[in-house]
């Protein structure tokens, strides 16, 4: 023993006096070895326990060893605490493992005389049921400080009789088992005590039955529990009950965490906090470090909030442990790195003040203390050089928490109370023309509002001022409106969306904005809700690639391998969230066209990409594999089938509502059987795949479904099979394929699937594409197939008589673009084949620019039409506008187009164009 450190630990706590004094054994050699080791694993704590409790028979002698055995331990954490032998992490975890260990052998102790009275607890399907105890607060966090009380809940799995000549409800036999295991633990004797047992947070609190089922918890967080509730179940865990426990752990897990942005938890935490104040002014307590100002429990609360909001989208937020939490909300950009490190710092320095606080007499209190010798004893152990000095840094550390708990909260709401709907209703009224004030009344007389509960009425009542107050600053609030209210009538039932706009008034002025350009997006949020999630949370950034596919296997972990319906859900609504994400951006922070367009591809090869691994991975699992068509065994990675993008997906210009155009190959043997238990030949794994694919992406569910799919541009079309091997394709395209067909090939593109696969069919494209061709035939063949074009799809000679030019389809529209760029593939691409080398128009032009078929000068004058066009294209879609246009305003780009389409196709195209 080092005579510093003693005299350090006496300063520390006159209860290390007393059990130095009490129980003298401890300064024995036998004891210095491992009293003192810097750390001790879970596995160690929990084979002193078992050493020391174990061979216990009776009660009287389990209570003697294990208080003196924590009377033992304490001395050393104390020890170590007073000489920073040891971190506040380290110890809080060790305490937590001794509590575990203690209640474990309780549990075990208690059972034993009530199975000899009343025989075993038997579950309703036979097995023999288990005490589950569950460690909430600190417990359950592994965070208890050095004179915690732990807070439990006994609960067991199934309903059921003891099997014993007496026989009892295993309700009662919980009952009676929790009650041995309090008594074991709390009951203070001549040795003192192991922990304090409070239970005052099971379902219904004191008074209530002290076990309760799996299915009776179920029921009474569905329907009862209450917001601070959630609070407390974020740190629960269950250190008894084996697989059971797991699974009821699994069961409260929706009940804390919300499927949605959950910003309900505002709310809750300011009422707690303000019962909390309340408290502590009746108790005159305002210097405790845990409750006061500043101090433990509002950095839990900063945690626990953004936990309880994001928690059920953000599947690492999931932890018990705060300060793990609070590492997580930084890395993840929810809280700034700063003020994760400032927390974090004001955290540790408070729960070392705890401990300096409870390690003085084993005292369960926060309270600063007020004799001043205490006040020196702390100070000094603290390495402060008095009380004031101590006081001073506290301060500081108060109100840094104290700051970033007021800003949370302000940052998050907006009052209202000086708000009520009559006046809101008669400014708007003021505002807006005739037909929407009487949509407005509509809404508020309408069944729907009269039948609200209670709580929903609430929420509706807050969140129409703020509404109000956003719309009264729009120039054109009408605009707005009709398109919310139709919105806010689908989510009264879900009034918690109510709430997430309240509380986060920037969302709400960006809703407000967006819908005013897009009734689109107004319509999808209407439509699917849950799409409010992602949205509202959103900072309207374009995602990249590599994020959206850990985004997108992040939430596809969580479904289970057979869970179809969740797997279909999964999909839709990352795609719906996505895609919306990306308009919003686009008509927030006006992106260019071309980011747009790859941000919008990039999606579909994401859901594309994850919906073939999972109809390879389920075709797998009931058929096995077949073998490559050289004979060479496939793996799930590897399993020769690619999927083949054309059109919008193939040449990456897709838009908000693009339907996908696929084509499936394969290189497999398609005689051979399949490797798993049930056999099938090779083309019917390739023909499954193929169906289940589409399934998971175009069957109709209540979240929509996730893409239209349109296959028809396969080999032979909707006469062929749905799925070619990679030779019965190319010989397709050398022998039978139209020119049109070959034009479809030059805006195809390999998206997903088999490496060997996609290489190949790239490598048969560019063979195709390269063939040399009679230019004079390519031209006829392109005109000949755009006019059908033109006469079935594009304006009525009478309508563009009237000034009327469809932005796609008629002479100089995106078509004709479309067209020139796939006629120069086609007919030059023999003698300068870099030409197909791209699949996109863009690329495509300047390759002829570079190539010298088409001049710098021509090539990005029709890239500058397309660009423009496309660009109004996407705008009018976004407006759910047609895409028939004023003629007019469209001249110049016209002619520039129409002049090139005469030049290169058709001499005779640019008469009419005077119109």
């Amino acid at each position: 023993m080092h005579p510093a450190q003693l005299e350090r630990t006496l300063t520390a706590s006159n209860y290390a006096r007393q059990v130095m004094q009490q129980l003298p054994e401890l300064w024995k050699q036998d004891y210095a070895i491992d009293q003192f080791l810097p750390t001790l694993t879970t596995e160690q704590l929990d084979a002193l326990v078992q050493h020391n409790l174990g061979c216990c028979t009776d009660e009287a002698t389990w209570m003697q060893k294990s208080r003196q055995l924590r009377a033992r331990l304490m001395l050393r954490w104390i020890w170590q605490d007073a000489n920073e032998l040891t971190s506040v992490v380290q110890l809080t975890r060790e305490l937590s493992d001794f509590a575990d260990a203690c209640i474990r052998s309780a549990v075990v102790l208690a059972k034993q005389p009530l199975v000899a009275r009343y025989g075993e607890p038997i579950g309703d399907d036979g097995q023999v049921q288990d005490l589950i105890v569950i460690g909430m607060g600190k417990l359950g966090a592994q965070e208890l400080n050095l004179s915690s009380d732990i807070d439990l809940i006994f609960a067991f799995d199934e309903s059921g009789a003891t099997n014993g000549r007496k026989s009892i409800d295993n309700q009662q036999f919980c009952i009676q088992w929790g009650q041995s295991v309090i008594r074991l633990l709390d009951q203070v004797s001549a040795d003192g005590f192991v922990f304090r047992v409070d239970m005052r947070l099971r379902p219904w609190g004191d008074g209530s039955a002290l076990a309760i089922s799996h299915a009776a918890l179920e029921r009474y967080l569905a329907q009862h529990g209450r917001e601070w509730e959630r609070y407390a179940w974020i740190k629960a865990r269950a250190i008894t009950g084996g697989k059971a426990g797991q699974l009821l752990m699994d069961m409260t897990r929706p009940f804390v965490y919300r499927r949605y942005v959950d910003y309900t938890a505002f709310a809750a935490m300011r009422d707690m906090k303000a019962m909390i104040e309340r408290e502590v002014q009746r108790r005159h307590s305002e210097d405790d470090v845990k409750l006061g100002a500043g101090g433990i429990r509002e950095i839990e609360f900063i945690v626990q909030v953004f936990q309880l909001i994001y928690g059920g989208a953000r599947r690492e937020l999931r932890v018990k442990h705060c300060l793990t939490a609070l590492q997580r909300l930084g890395e993840i950009g929810l809280l700034e790195m700063a003020d994760v490190e400032a927390l974090k710092k004001s955290y540790l320095f408070l729960r070392r003040l705890e401990h300096a606080i409870q390690a003085m007499d084993d005292q369960q209190t926060q309270a600063l203390p007020t004799q001043a010798e205490i006040q020196a004893r702390i100070a000094q152990v603290l390495h402060f050089k008095d009380w004031p000095d101590f006081l001073q840094t506290l301060q500081q550390v108060r109100q840094v928490v104290s700051q970033q708990f007021a800003q949370l909260i302000s940052d998050r709401t907006e009052t209202v109370e000086n708000n009520n709907n009559s006046e809101s209703l008669s400014a708007l009224q003021q505002k807006v023309d005739e037909p929407a004030w009487q949509l407005v009344q509509n809404f508020w007389n309408s069944s729907s509002i009269k039948k609200l509960p209670e709580s929903a009425r609430l929420r509706l009542d807050a969140f129409w001022p703020a509404l109000t107050r956003i719309l009264l600053k729009k120039q054109n609030p009408q605009l707005a409106l009709t398109r919310l209210i139709p919105l806010v009538e689908s989510i009264l039932r879900r009034s918690v969306y109510l709430v997430m706009l309240v509380e986060n008034q920037g969302a709400l002025q960006r809703l407000v904005d967006i819908v005013s350009v897009s009734p689109w997006i107004a319509e999808e949020l209407t439509h699917y809700p849950v799409l409010l999630d992602e949205f509202l949370s959103t900072d309207f950034e374009l995602s990249s690639r590599r994020d959206l596919e850990d985004s997108l296997r992040q939430l596809l972990l969580r479904v289970e391998r057979d869970d179809i319906e969740e797997q279909m859900r999964v999909l839709r609504l990352f795609k719906k969230s996505q895609v919306l994400a990306v308009a919003a951006s686009d008509v927030l922070a006006e992106r260019p066209l071309m980011k747009v367009s790859d941000a919008l591809t990039d999606i579909a090869e994401v859901v594309l990409q994850a919906s073939l691994h999972l109809a390879l991975d389920s075709v797998y699992a009931r058929h096995g594999l077949p073998k490559r068509s050289n004979g060479e065994v496939l793996t799930l990675d590897a399993a020769a089938f690619a999927v083949v993008g054309y059109g919008k997906l193939g040449g990456i210009e897709l838009g908000y509502g693009s339907d996908l155009d696929l084509v499936f190959l394969h290189d497999v043997d398609e005689q051979s059987d399949t490797d798993g238990k049930k056999t099938i030949s090779g083309m019917e794994f390739c023909v499954k795949v193929a169906q289940k694919l589409m399934s998971l992406l175009t069957t109709q569910t209540l979240d929509g479904r996730a893409y239209e799919v349109d296959t028809r541009l396969r080999p032979s079309g909707q006469a062929g099979v749905l799925v070619s091997s990679l030779n019965a394709f190319a010989h397709y395209q050398e022998k039978s394929a139209w020119l049109w067909e070959h034009q479809a090939l030059v805006r195809a593109r390999s998206i997903a699937g088999d490496l060997l696969v996609r290489q190949r069919f790239e490598h048969i494209r560019h063979q195709i594409l390269t063939r040399p061709r009679d230019e004079t035939w390519v031209k006829s063949e392109v005109r000949d197939m755009r006019q059908k074009m033109k006469d079935h799809l594009g304006s009525s000679r009478e309508q563009q008589k009237a000034g009327i030019f469809h932005l796609k389809q008629d002479a100089g529209g995106i078509v004709d673009i479309e067209f020139m760029a796939q006629y120069a593939v086609l007919a030059w691409s023999g003698t300068n084949p870099d030409l197909a080398r791209f699949s996109d128009n863009v690329r495509i032009l300047n390759d002829t620019a570079t190539a010298g078929c088409l001049s710098r000068s021509d090539a990005d004058a029709l890239t500058a039409a397309y660009l423009r066009e496309r660009t109004e294209s996407h705008r009018l879609a976004l407006a759910q506008q047609s895409m028939q246009v004023n003629a007019a305003d469209w001249f110049e780009t016209r002619k520039v187009v129409c002049t090139l389409w005469q030049r290169l196709i058709d001499p005779a195209a640019i008469e009419g164009l005077d119109h």
